[in-house]
């Protein structure tokens, strides 16, 4: 831009009758920039200096998350902060505001429970990698009605054992059992829900929350909105902890990982309906839920197994041996969700394994085949000679 003194010397030099050309070489300038100024009656006013901003070096990782559509400010705060970012939240909101699409949402009505009433629980996939592979991660999220608290636990599949599993470790990391439980109508819980008619739920389902003192709940067919809260935390978790941490080393160090977020990030946010911390809405929800049983539900699978002659039972793909007095009988078998595989005769625990995932194979004890071995050492042993070919 041309400065204020270089244009004063350039008027006074043109009312000295110097040619464009010798004011241009004297000034320094382009002779069309000194017509330009010629033909102005003031001189330019001067631009302030914009101040560099501390997101500027960051600009385009915002652009690329936004880009991959990762809208959520604190997400993004969080993911600016581990490359050096030392600026403010606010900041990095003023950026985003202009860019976020308005969205329209349906209006709906708003059911609020009462402190200790309700859990609210569902399931959702989400694909991420662990220990180095690209991995399908089914995870359960169980939400407090009133405070909004929630817990989600993760693992490799979303049975009935795991819908337990995924419900009791949300009461022991909530402390205590709300008055009911309301699900989704899938299989795992909810056998039969006709419409307008009362749900029929899966005995397993059934004996768990009597265990726990709870009431099983369904939503109504086709209505989604009836655990709405629930359905935003799913949500919620997808788009900041699968944002904020991308990959894991194995199935424990993905939820080590979200118990940490949850009480750093999930419990300390303010909630934008209620308006309140989540963690101190919690601590007066918290003294109305039930008392944790003094024994743990029991969450193992429970099959009955045909033993094969050779004493071999199937479980999974792979063969696990079975004391040889068994064969051909039938076994009750209990396996945990951690692998742990004990066999019952009745009611005696006959043999243990651990269940190896992978390729079929055989996993043997050689006390169980101790028998058949002596059986097969005591067959008549006849010498050679019996066989051999009798000369003509």
């Amino acid at each position: 831009m041309l400065r204020k003194e270089d244009f004063m010397v350039i008027h006074a030099l043109a009312q000295r009758g110097l040619y464009l050309c010798d004011i241009a070489k004297q000034v320094g300038v382009h002779p069309r920039t000194v017509r330009r100024a010629l033909a102005r009656s003031e001189a330019p006013a001067t631009r302030p200096r914009r101040r560099g901003s501390r997101l500027d070096p960051y600009r385009a990782d915002i652009d690329r998350l936004l880009a991959e559509d990762v809208w959520n400010a604190v997400v993004i705060f969080r993911e600016l902060q581990t490359k050096g970012y030392r600026g403010r939240l606010s900041i990095l909101r003023d950026y985003i505001r202009p860019k976020r699409a308005v969205r329209v949402r349906r209006a709906t009505v708003r059911f609020e429970t009462a402190p200790g009433r309700q859990l609210q629980s569902d399931w959702a996939e989400h694909r991420t990698r662990i220990a180095g592979a690209e991995t399908t991660v089914h995870f359960i999220v169980n939400t407090l009605g009133f405070s909004r608290r929630f817990h989600f636990w993760g693992t490799d599949r979303e049975d009935a054992e795991h819908t337990y599993e995924g419900l009791i470790r949300s009461f022991e990391w909530f402390g205590g059992v709300p008055e009911e439980v309301l699900v989704d109508n899938q299989k795992a819980a909810v056998l039969e829900h006709p419409r307008g008619g009362p749900a029929r739920f899966h005995p397993r389902f059934v004996d768990l929350a009597g265990h726990y003192g709870c009431v099983p709940r369904a939503c109504r067919p086709a209505r989604a909105q009836t655990k709405g809260k629930d359905e935003r935390m799913v949500g919620y978790v997808k788009h900041h902890f699968f944002v904020r941490y991308r990959a894991f080393e194995s199935w424990a160090h993905l939820n080590q990982l979200a118990e940490q977020w949850l009480q750093a990030e999930a419990d300390q946010r303010c909630h934008g309906t209620v308006q309140e911390i989540v963690a101190v809405r919690f601590a007066r929800e918290a003294s109305a839920l039930r008392p944790l049983p003094t024994s743990r539900y029991d969450t193992a699978y429970r099959e009955i197994r045909q033993v094969s002659w050779d004493a071999y039972i199937d479980v999974r793909g792979r063969r696990y041996s079975v004391p040889a007095q068994l064969a051909g009988r039938s076994v009750q078998i209990r396996l945990t969700l951690d692998g742990e595989l004990a066999i019952y005769d009745g009611e005696q625990l006959v043999a243990t394994h651990r269940v190896v995932s992978g390729e079929p194979g055989w996993v043997t004890v050689p006390d169980h085949h101790a028998a058949l071995w002596a059986q097969t050492l005591a067959v008549e042993q006849r010498p050679l000679a019996v066989y051999e070919e009798v000369a003509p």
